[in-house]
């Protein structure tokens, strides 16, 4: 294989996609390489959570950005991506997770974001499958999307503006200005977007990139059962804390009436099958918020690997040491969400324009990479 482009994106998934639709809208000839299929790996195990979080200030840039993004593409998703503003409801254990819940409100309308705190009746109201709680925060904008299809219709929108796609290509080296594969074939290329989440550092070996593994569950149809993507304010705390294995309440009602049921954090971990333990605590502690979801019927689970840093942002920029590499990759759980705003990002800084949100906290040459992984 011997092409050339202006751009070669590696990677389909979301990120991946969202990259070639962007440029390719910006009139770049542009090839977008996929070892596997598109919307696949970290995409295709994925929640398909789009929510804006309130700190720390990089993270609500980004979500924000992203988000408003999204936005923007709602009257063009068609059905099949399945968008539903359907809401994030942060729900309080306790009084202790409800001042959490009120600083969060605090934080949301002090930025300008929606948001509503839930009294324990108000809450019993908006989710009657709930256990009685201490009440929660509901922030009505955030919605949810099926990943798998929304990588699909960017790449769709890339490929009818001219862009390649090269599936079932493995790309084995990034050099400036030339991308090897596996087959023996190159594509000459002005820039490259290293978009290919864990896989970035098998093709840059000094990035801060590492995977965490995620278990899911989902049940048969069961429509009405859960109104919101429901997280505990738990959750928090075990996407931050240290221990190298951790586990939270986070149900999400697809559109079809199923229940997608998360989830799992484990570092140093590469075997994709199914932990049985770590799943078993995964469902046992949805079922402590959803009594209910024992009597349901779970068809299936999975794993999936996120992407993630030693200081939890992303990397989106130039690659330290390359002039024409540029990486989106390192995003861990905020993938689907910030795909959106990653890829014009990307976009901006390869055509010089300034970017509506600051870079620098994203940059992969920032300071405060390499430090210990937690």
């Amino acid at each position: 294989m011997n092409n050339t482009a202006d751009v070669v994106v590696v990677g389909a998934g979301i990120v991946g996609a969202a990259c070639g639709e962007v440029l390719s809208g910006e009139g770049l000839r542009v090839a977008i390489v996929e070892s596997e299929v598109v919307g696949g790996g970290a995409t295709a195990a994925g929640m398909g959570h789009i929510v804006v979080m309130d700190e720390p200030e990089a993270d609500y840039a980004l979500t924000r950005y992203s988000r408003d993004l999204w936005d923007e593409f709602e009257p063009l998703l068609p059905p099949e991506v399945e968008f539903c503003r359907c809401g994030t409801l942060w729900v309080a254990a306790d009084e202790e997770e409800m001042q959490i819940a009120r600083r969060k409100a605090a934080s949301y309308t002090r930025l300008g974001v929606r948001a509503e705190l839930f009294d324990p009746a108000v809450l019993r109201e908006a989710e009657p499958n709930l256990r009685p709680l201490a009440g929660g925060l509901l922030v009505p904008d955030d919605s949810i999307i099926y990943p798998p299809c929304a990588a699909r219709w960017f790449v769709a929108r890339a490929i009818s503006r001219g862009a390649l796609l090269h599936v079932d290509a493995r790309v084995i080296e990034l050099r400036n200005g030339e991308v090897l594969l596996a087959s023996g074939g190159r594509i000459s290329t002005g820039v490259t977007v290293c978009a290919n989440g864990t896989w970035a550092s098998s093709l840059v070996p000094s990035l801060d990139v590492r995977p965490r593994k995620g278990h899911l569950a989902i049940t048969d149809r069961y429509p009405g059962f859960a109104h919101h993507e429901v997280v505990e304010l738990g959750y928090l705390k075990s996407v931050h804390v240290p221990a190298a294995e951790s586990v939270a309440c986070n149900v999400l009602p697809r559109p079809n009436g199923q229940v997608l049921i998360g989830s799992s954090r484990q570092f140093g971990v590469t075997d994709a099958r199914i932990d049985a333990p770590v799943l078993e605590r995964m469902l046992r502690r949805a079922v402590e918020y959803f009594p209910g979801l024992a009597r349901l019927n779970v068809i299936r689970t999975w794993t999936g690997f996120r992407a993630a840093t030693s200081d939890r942002l992303p990397l989106i920029g130039r690659c330290p040491g390359y002039d024409k590499i540029y990486l989106a990759t390192g995003h861990e759980g905020l993938g689907i969400t910030t795909a959106t705003g990653t890829a014009r990002l990307i976009a901006d800084l390869i055509l010089g324009h300034e970017p509506a949100i600051p870079t620098g906290p994203y940059a992969p040459s920032r300071p405060t990479l390499g430090s210990a992984h937690a």
